[in-house]
């Protein structure tokens, strides 16, 4: 099982994400939703917002991660 961190510009558009990988991928779970502040920035308005998924993904699958973070302005991590 692996570990998939997308990260995304606002809290709207993770939980938007989040829905959407649990209708179009095989997840273990809901995925967690995580604020990250960026270092050394106290506003909210400087936070990115991490979904995170725990799931085992073949290559394909990771790839269309990769495509959906970047149609939401974001992009996709590994762990």
């Amino acid at each position: 099982m692996n570990r998939h961190v997308l990260v995304l510009p606002d809290r709207d558009t993770a939980e938007l994400v989040a829905e959407t990988l649990i209708t179009r991928f095989p997840v273990n779970g809901e995925p967690l939703l995580v604020r990250d502040a960026l270092a050394g920035e106290d506003d909210a308005e400087d936070a990115q917002w991490l979904v995170v998924v725990e799931a085992a993904l073949d290559g394909e699958a990771v790839s269309a991660l990769d495509t959906l973070a970047a149609e939401h302005e974001g992009w996709l991590e590994e762990e």
